[in-house]
C-alpha cells in the first residue's frame, strides 16, 4: 500500500493540479473575461479571443508553453516561445500586419482631403502626455516611451517600439493597447460629446472629390520616401504599410493583394494574439507595474481623442468649409473602428449625416502619425 500511495503522489506531482496557486486562478478569470468580451460583446474578437486563450494556457502549471532552456550547443523553446521570439521579439509580425493593413486600407479620403493629416497628428497628443505621465510614475525614459505609444491606438506599432526599447513590458503594453483598441466604442463617445456642441456634431461635410488612379499609386511611393527619410527607424513599418497599399492600388497583383488581406493577415493575427497572451503569466502580470500601465493606457486613449477633437475645432476658426469635429477623434489609428465611432456619433445628432469616409482620412493619418511618433522615440532613445 505505501508503494501505491508513493506512486500516486509522484504521478500527481507531475500534473498541474498540485501546483495551482491563487495567481493562476486570477489570470484564468482575466483570460475568461477577454474571451467573454470577444464572443459576447464582439470587441475585437480576432485579437481578444487568441489573447485570452494565450493568457489561459500560459497560466496552467507545468504546461510547456513559453519555456526556454539552453544546454551545451543547443537551445530548447516551447511552442509559443517560438512564435514570440521569431515573430514578435524580432518585430516580424508587426511588419507583416502593416502589410495586410496597407492592402486593406483605402488612402483615398486622406489624399482627397490632406487637411486631415493635421487631425492624425493632433491625435498623437495622448502619446506625449502619457510619456510624461509615465515618467512621473517612476518609469525610465525608454519604458515611458513604450507606454506612451499606447495612445496611438496601434497595436503593431506598440509592439514594434516596446520590443526595441522595453521588451520586459511587451506583454503588459500589448495587452493594454489591444484592450483599449477593443473598447474604443466605449471610451471615445463620452469625450466626443463632452467637447462638442450639438450644432458642431450636425456639421455636414461636402462629398470628397474623386481621387485618380495615378494619385493612388504615387501616394504610397512618395509616402515611403518622405516618411522613411524623416524617421528612418520607422521604415520597416512604413515600407510594409505602403507596399500593401501599392499592391491594392496597382490593380495588377490581385493574388498578392488578397493574400496580404486574408491568408497572411489571418495567420499572423493568430500568432500575434496567442503570443501576446502567453507573455501574461501570473508571475509577471500580478504586480503594480502592469496595473499602472493599464491606467496610463486609458489616459493615453482619452487624451488622443481630446487632441483630435480640439484641433478640429481650432481648424474651424480658420476654414471656410467647416470640419465636423467628431472626425478628429478618428485620428487614433484604430482602423476602421475609430472612423465608425465618428459615423455613429454623427448620426445620433443627424441621422442623414454620413461621416465615415471623411473620418477615414484622419484614421489613416493616425496610422502614419503613430509610426512617426515611434520613429522619433527610437531616434532619441534607441
Amino acid at each position: 500500500m505505501p508503494e501505491i500511495f508513493d506512486l500516486t503522489h509522484k504521478i500527481l506531482l507531475k500534473t498541474g493540479f498540485l501546483h495551482i496557486e491563487i495567481g493562476h486562478v486570477i489570470m484564468w478569470a482575466i483570460a475568461l473575461f477577454f474571451i467573454f468580451l470577444a464572443i459576447k460583446k464582439n470587441y475585437e474578437p480576432l485579437l481578444l479571443l487568441p489573447i485570452g486563450f494565450g493568457i489561459l494556457v500560459v497560466n496552467i502549471p507545468l504546461a510547456p508553453i513559453m519555456g526556454f532552456s539552453e544546454g551545451p550547443g543547443v537551445a530548447h523553446r516551447d511552442l509559443l516561445r517560438w512564435f514570440y521570439d521569431f515573430g514578435i521579439a524580432n518585430e516580424l509580425i508587426p511588419c507583416l500586419i502593416f502589410l495586410g493593413v496597407g492592402a486593406l486600407t483605402d488612402f483615398g479620403p486622406l489624399i482627397a482631403n490632406p487637411k486631415t493629416l493635421i487631425l492624425g497628428a493632433a491625435a498623437q497628443f495622448g502619446v506625449y502626455v502619457t510619456f510624461f505621465g509615465a515618467l512621473l510614475f517612476g518609469f525610465n525614459l525608454k519604458e515611458a516611451a513604450s507606454i506612451g505609444i499606447i495612445g496611438g491606438a496601434d497595436g503593431p506599432t506598440c509592439i514594434f517600439l516596446t520590443a526595441k526599447l522595453a521588451p520586459h513590458l511587451l506583454g503588459a503594453n500589448a495587452l493594454a493597447a489591444y484592450s483599449y483598441m477593443a473598447m474604443v466604442p466605449l471610451i471615445q463617445p463620452p469625450i466626443m460629446r463632452l467637447l462638442t456642441t450639438e450644432e458642431e456634431r450636425k456639421i455636414r461635410m461636402k462629398q470628397l472629390r474623386r481621387v485618380s488612379k495615378a494619385e493612388r499609386i504615387v501616394f504610397p511611393l512618395l509616402g515611403t520616401v518622405i516618411v522613411c527619410l524623416i524617421v528612418p527607424p520607422a521604415a520597416p513599418l512604413m515600407a510594409m504599410l505602403f507596399l500593401g497599399n501599392l499592391f491594392r492600388e496597382s490593380g495588377v497583383v490581385e493574388r498578392l493583394t488578397k493574400a496580404a488581406q486574408n491568408e497572411l493577415l489571418n495567420i499572423v493575427t493568430i500568432f500575434l494574439g496567442v503570443s501576446v497572451g502567453a507573455t501574461m503569466s501570473a508571475e509577471k502580470f500580478l504586480h503594480p507595474q502592469p496595473i499602472f500601465i493599464f491606467i496610463l493606457g486609458l489616459v493615453a486613449f482619452a487624451f488622443s481623442t481630446v487632441g483630435g477633437v480640439l484641433i478640429a475645432k481650432v481648424m474651424n476658426l480658420f476654414l471656410k468649409e467647416k470640419i465636423n469635429p467628431l472626425i478628429g477623434s478618428a485620428g487614433v489609428s484604430a482602423v476602421p473602428m475609430a472612423a465608425r465611432v465618428s459615423q455613429v456619433e454623427g448620426q445620433k445628432a443627424d441621422r442623414h449625416n454620413f461621416l465615415l469616409m471623411h473620418a477615414m482620412g484622419p484614421n489613416v493619418a493616425g496610422v502614419i502619425g503613430t509610426a512617426v511618433a515611434a520613429g522619433l522615440f527610437l531616434i532619441m532613445l534607441g
